[in-house]
């Protein structure tokens, strides 16, 4: 049989759809996967994923009916074992052979080589090659063996009596090569071409796949089903954009990629109804309704053309009826009570100032080894004061102590107790009920960003202070109970924090040390150990490390910088481009290894003083040296000083052709020990000069 295209699909009941789109992925990857390790597919194969609610299939091109045979060489033993000394087999070696279906017979064509330092003997065979319904079957198994399932749920087969352990129960299975049916088995299920269609809307209740190819067009024309998630996703973002553009007035969906997937994991035949809510529910805060209509319903919101909601939603139903009134209707009547909440919510939470629930927080158990969410917000409201201060003024400050004493209140509100991700949000929508002003009602907001990667940073100054004391105390909180990340785990989200406070530092360029703040915030907390802050520190540094990495600066750069752990992050690009600049530079090879080469001595040496006397230098390329750096280094220190770290760093390479002078003709550990002390210091004081922009030496190769 020639080689023809492969599809395999197992139809299952209704598959978790915040895992369709991995399931789907896995399957079809490690079917092929195994299929060419088994040789029956090849690199020239293409694979087309399908998953649909109740489907998960692969259709895989240029697939062989058997793989190709294959030459195997054994190593049997070592020939003083296997022969004896007149070139004669062994027990031994006749049992190995018997063990692999030979005999006697064999032994003259045994091969001889040598294996590390003895000679062995070698048998060598041909495999026949693996049969398709063999390789795909054991395919399948290990296919179905690493699927990333959520959840397994157990269930009985027909005959009332076996069980099996799956995502979801299956009831069909599909094997087809070409146009004929490939003989596997898996679940309880044998082979076959027929599968089930849509539940509603199918042509008949059997959908039957002529062949691998018609796969797709077969379930689309008899069973009503677009298998395909990448086009049923794409079929659902037009049908939301023509019913946005229907609707006029420049509205648009609400963009949401984990909502878009799994709405294409709910639906086979996806088809977008637009739908309405009453006008006076749009007093509520738009954030809440989104949220309802979006987490419970699974609705599309449309937006105006400023981005404000509208009363207007978008519905995917998974049925075409001639008249869509009764769909219409009904999910407009199910949204309304989600909606109506929302607004009785609203209006109670406002029946109460945020300030007035402040007290209820002591109440609240934050962590059982840290306390209430009360002692809590006081800890930020001493980091927040301390930082406000060094930023600005006593305003700034006293803005600051209020945001953060009231940041945490809106917990306690029954919307925020509803809709958890509304935290902050609600909060500022309540401050400006309580007419504490948009400063104050915009930092209550901020205050938990960055949320995550790529999120905005705070946008006020007020909300920036807050942020930073409230990840910063969390920090610090968490690392003196010992509540450390360990390899992928991370359930505090402490790397994001640290992370959060890394760009708020650098991206707004603030004139804050990181040092004195880990510290500043460690004060609060009695349990913190000796060297708390190193470690805290240091994980600060890392994540900072592996940011700057990714954003495309080589380790060399990185390491060269953060080795002198610079306090304020604000200048950390700027001394990477000064690096960058200088690693350029025809002198920056041998300044780098000189470097290197200095703080190696320094670190042998009792004690290195940045001090020289003159009259002790005796050879000419000490002088030389000295003059140099005498003229050079307050120039590059006055640059340094004044933020030109690339200037700084460009007039110390002026120093290549004293330093290579100094090492070629001068003896740094003379016998003398008042001349060794001398060049000991005069080394210090190039290695000080040298090293205030990075630690040079980590460029050296």
């Amino acid at each position: 049989m020639a080689m023809q295209n492969l599809l395999v699909e197992l139809f299952v009941e209704e598959l978790p759809p915040k895992a369709l789109k991995k399931l789907g992925e896995s399957f079809a990857n490690v079917l092929l996967e195994q299929l060419k390790a088994q040789g029956l597919a090849s690199t020239e194969s293409r694979l087309t994923a399908f998953a649909s609610p109740r489907r998960l299939a692969a259709h895989i091109t240029a697939v062989a009916p058997q793989a190709a045979d294959r030459s195997v060489s054994q190593k049997l033993m070592p020939v003083s074992v296997g022969l004896d000394a007149a070139g004669n087999a062994t027990p031994a070696l006749l049992k190995k052979l018997q063990a692999l279906g030979a005999d006697a017979s064999a032994v003259p064509g045994l091969k001889r080589a040598m294996d590390g330092k003895a000679e062995a003997l070698f048998h060598d065979s041909t495999v026949k090659g693996v049969t398709l319904a063999e390789g795909l079957q054991k395919a399948l198994h290990d296919s179905l063996a690493r699927l990333p399932i959520p959840k397994v749920m157990t269930y009985q087969l027909a005959d009332g009596w076996t069980d099996v352990k799956f995502v979801r129960p299956a009831h069909a299975l599909v094997a087809l090569h070409g146009a004929n049916v490939v003989a596997i088995e898996a679940l309880g299920l044998r082979s076959g071409r027929a599968t089930q269609g849509h539940r509603f809307e199918a042509a008949s209740p059997t959908v039957t796949i002529q062949n691998a190819d018609s796969y797709a067009q077969d379930l689309l024309e008899q069973g009503a089903v677009v298998a395909g998630f990448a086009e049923r996703r794409a079929e659902i973002v037009r049908q939301l954009q023509e019913a946005a553009a229907r609707a006029g007035g420049g509205a648009r969906p609400i963009e949401d990629e984990a909502l878009l997937d799994e709405v294409t994991a709910l639906v086979e035949r996806p088809n977008v109804l637009t739908c309405t809510f009453e006008p006076e529910f749009l007093e509520v805060p738009q954030e809440c309704l989104i949220l309802t209509m979006k987490a419970n319903q699974k609705y599309f919101p449309l937006l105006d053309a400023q981005g404000k909601l509208t009363n207007r939603f978008l519905v995917v139903s998974n049925i075409r009826p001639q008249d869509a009134s009764a769909v219409v209707g009904g999910n407009e009547r199910v949204v309304r009570p989600r909606l109506a909440d929302a607004k009785f919510f609203f209006d109670q939470d406002r029946k109460k100032t945020l300030e007035s629930r402040v007290a209820g927080l002591s109440k609240v158990v934050y962590h059982n080894k840290l306390g209430t969410q009360g002692e809590r917000i006081e800890r930020v409201r001493a980091i927040a004061k301390v930082i406000g201060a060094q930023l600005g003024d006593d305003h700034l400050a006293h803005e600051a102590d209020i945001a953060a004493r009231l940041a945490k209140a809106d917990l306690l509100t029954d919307m925020v107790g509803e809709f958890p991700e509304l935290q902050g949000i609600m909060g500022a929508y309540y401050a400006r009920h309580d007419q504490l002003g948009d400063e104050i009602a915009t930092a209550i907001e901020d205050h938990y960003r960055p949320r995550f990667a790529g999120d905005a940073l705070p946008r006020n100054q007020v909300g920036l202070v807050v942020a930073l004391a409230d990840k910063l105390e969390t920090l610090a909180g968490l690392f003196a109970i010992g509540q450390l990340p360990t390899g992928d785990k991370d359930p505090f989200a402490l790397r994001r924090h640290a992370l959060g406070i890394v760009r708020m530092l650098m991206e707004k360029d603030l004139d804050l040390a990181i040092g004195e703040l880990v510290i500043e915030a460690l004060g609060l907390f009695p349990q913190a150990q000796p060297g708390t802050a190193e470690q805290l520190t240091d994980f600060i540094y890392e994540r900072l490390a592996g940011m700057l990495r990714e954003q495309g600066y080589s380790a060399q750069e990185v390491d060269a910088v953060l080795a002198l752990r610079p306090q304020r992050l604000g200048d950390v690009a700027k001394r990477l481009a000064a690096v960058r600049a200088f690693a350029a530079l025809p002198e920056a090879p041998a300044l780098a290894a000189a470097n290197k080469r200095i703080g190696n001595i320094l670190k042998k040496a009792d004690r290195a003083d940045p001090h020289v006397s003159e009259p002790l230098l005796k050879e000419d390329a000490e002088k030389a040296l000295y003059a140099a750096t005498r003229k050079i280094a307050p120039e590059a220190r006055s640059q340094f000083e004044a933020g030109d770290y690339t200037g700084s760093l460009q007039t110390l390479a002026a120093l290549r052709g004293p330093v290579d002078a100094f090492f070629d003709d001068v003896m740094v550990n003379a016998d003398e020990a008042d001349l060794r002390l001398n060049r000991l210091g005069l080394l210090a004081t190039l290695h000080q000069a040298m090293n205030r922009v990075a630690d040079l030496s980590r460029l050296a190769q």
